[in-house]
């Protein structure tokens, strides 16, 4: 098993610097290729300071001049957004600016705050087929001359401009949940990325339950990657363990309230939470971050990873979006690389 961070800029106060969390950001990305992590992703969002990330791609560019050998990922582009051409032709100058280390990551999108923003009208339904229309596109626009007749773009014969340094392209990552998600996958020869959300490890073996089935739908497909993004904590002891799981379920009712899209929104910062409506969360807790998560200490960590890893997992990926200070994440992150990480080597 391999291991890759996932991380973005976290604003969730307006008295919080916007550079220096960009710096931390940094920060975090040269820790992971400094401790030999596989990869770095992070993705895209619009209008939102809880996850800062307008265009993953100039971030990526930025990170290749200030890291050395991780790979470099978009943890996800959000597919309605894009023009096939204009997908195409960004990610191949990317892959070109940082010497063939991308990753292309794609998904649906997951937030009605965003869709009613960048794409009104649209509904979740309609981004999975946007999504469905472009995979294919920039494939074909890779390899040049590539015209389409579709539901959402029509163009005649176009090639991308440039082209990709790797042969093939950058690999490609969708975001999947349901079976349809992973068959379209495995069939257009796609890897495989899976979160849970709340119902922990018995999602987690039910999510590769799903894409072992596709895989044996397409027996002449090559078998792709599936990687395993998980919220992630490597407590000192016990009682820090428990003040993470504190952070990380204040997180998640955030995340919930912006999914609901129902709180008032000023300059990018949702209404405040009261501590009774995190405490009333109906399934939100601190002891379900505990049963869900990988917060723990390294020993505990290691076994639950070697599950995961038995399940037959690829990747792992180090979620450490918390709304933690960037001394608690950063220090996580160091016992990660150092306390768990070599069980694996």
């Amino acid at each position: 098993m391999r291991f890759s961070l996932f991380v973005h800029m976290e604003r969730t106060s307006a008295e919080q610097d916007q550079q220096r969390l960009y710096d931390e950001f940094v920060a975090l990305a040269k820790i992971a290729d400094d401790g030999g992590m596989h990869a770095v992703w992070t993705g895209e969002h619009h209008g939102m300071d809880f996850t800062i990330a307008p265009n993953p791609f100039l971030n990526l560019v930025d990170l290749a001049r200030q890291t050395r050998h991780v790979r470099l990922g978009t943890g996800t582009i959000i597919a309605p957004f894009w023009h096939p051409i204009r997908l195409a032709g960004e990610a191949a100058m990317t892959d070109l600016i940082t010497e063939g280390r991308l990753e292309l990551g794609i998904a649906r999108g997951a937030y009605s705050y965003e869709y009613e923003r960048m794409v009104p009208g649209m509904d979740a339904w309609d981004a999975g087929q946007r999504m469905r229309e472009l995979v294919p596109a920039i494939q074909g626009l890779w390899r040049g001359d590539y015209a389409q007749e579709g539901t959402y773009h029509s163009f005649p014969a176009t090639t991308s401009s440039p082209k990709p340094r790797q042969e093939n392209g950058p690999p490609i990552w969708v975001a999947a949940r349901d079976p349809n998600s992973h068959e379209f996958a495995v069939a257009n020869g796609c890897h495989v990325q899976v979160t849970p959300l709340w119902q922990g490890d018995e999602e987690i073996t039910r999510l590769i339950e799903t894409f072992n089935d596709a895989c044996a739908k397409y027996p002449d497909v090559q078998r792709p990657d599936i990687m395993l993004l998980n919220h992630t904590y490597i407590a000192a002891d016990a009682a820090d363990a428990q003040q993470a799981a504190e952070e990380i379920n204040r997180f998640y009712c955030y995340f919930g309230a912006w999914f609901k899209n129902e709180r008032p929104v000023s300059q990018g910062l949702i209404a405040p939470l009261s501590e009774a409506e995190i405490a009333a969360h109906p399934f939100y807790s601190p002891e379900a971050m505990l049963r869900d998560n990988v917060i723990a200490t390294a020993e505990d960590a290691i076994a639950r990873i070697r599950g995961y890893e038995a399940l037959g997992y690829d990747e792992y990926s180090f979620w450490i979006d918390s709304g933690m200070s960037f001394e608690r994440k950063r220090a996580s992150l160091e016992r990660f690389i150092r306390d768990v990480m070599p069980a694996f080597a």
